[in-house]
């Protein structure tokens, strides 16, 4: 099947770095995977057959026109949903049939296109809120949202209500609460949208750093430039199925991803 080579294809023994700068070998990293699912709603195959491979301190994207599955495709590895066909590996593992909370302990977390935030809270609060309930000390509390505030760059934000923040300010504090359980692979649904230019960038800096800190990453977003340029992988999807995949010189030159998603006059 056209796309079904996973990243490490094309990066085959690389070094990743870790959290603490120490490099991890790639039979030390994490690896999810989705290996010929399947979902039909009222006899419709919305995703078919397909494979996609995510490892840890990789950015992969999942791109496509509306309709294509790609948010089924996201539903079936955090557990929204169950696929008809098919089976989702974390290092080996099937998790296909586990529920979210067990897939969240096992490190997978997904931030939704909808806003997330409660915006009567502050954005410390927003924090707290995630934390209270993992049954940690505190002082270890105030610690983490502390880190995380600074790793996002929104101490300044810390008492700010959720409904003043920009969709930039929001799209932080949303990432810094799915990181505030820290987990071992992200997915990032539509991250970019409503977010002004000067934000993105910011939020690409942001996916980056996350990956140098040795997460996994998989993206969705029709802001397909701003995406590319974050990812070491890329599947394009249409109609429920992978039509091609690779790094994103070797998407721009696919004559498939041109006819059917990027248009023939796309350019990086």
């Amino acid at each position: 099947m056209p796309g079904s080579a996973g990243p490490e294809a094309r990066f085959p023994g690389c070094d990743q770095i870790g959290a603490a700068g120490a490099v991890m070998k790639e039979a030390d990293s994490s690896l999810l995977e989705t290996r010929g699912i399947i979902k039909e709603y009222r006899r419709r195959r919305v995703v078919d057959q397909v494979s996609l491979q995510v490892r840890s301190g990789k950015v992969v994207g999942l791109l496509g026109p509306n309709g294509a599955g790609k948010t089924t495709t996201f539903y079936s590895i955090v557990g929204f949903v169950r696929p008809d066909g098919g089976n989702i590996y974390l290092d080996g593992e099937d998790i296909t049939s586990l529920p979210i909370h067990k897939r969240a302990r096992k490190g997978i977390t997904y931030l939704a296109q909808e806003p997330s935030i409660f915006k009567k809270l502050t954005v410390e609060e927003n924090i707290r809120i995630v934390l209270e309930p993992l049954g940690l000390a505190k002082n270890e509390i105030s610690n983490r949202i502390e880190e995380l505030m600074v790793e996002l760059k929104i101490e300044h934000l810390a008492d700010n209500k959720g409904h003043a923040l920009s969709g930039g300010e929001r799209r932080r504090v949303e990432i810094m609460r799915a990181l505030a359980t820290r987990p071992r692979f992200i997915l990032l649904d539509e991250p970019f949208a409503g977010v002004d230019p000067l934000s993105l960038a910011d939020l690409q800096q942001i996916i980056r750093d996350l990956k140098k800190k040795g997460l996994g990453i998989l993206i969705s977003d029709h802001n397909v430039r701003e995406t590319l340029q974050v990812c070491d992988f890329a599947y394009i999807m249409s109609n429920g199925q992978i039509l091609t995949s690779g790094v994103a010189e070797d998407i721009i030159e696919s004559e498939v991803a041109r006819k059917m998603y990027l248009g023939a006059n796309f350019t990086m």
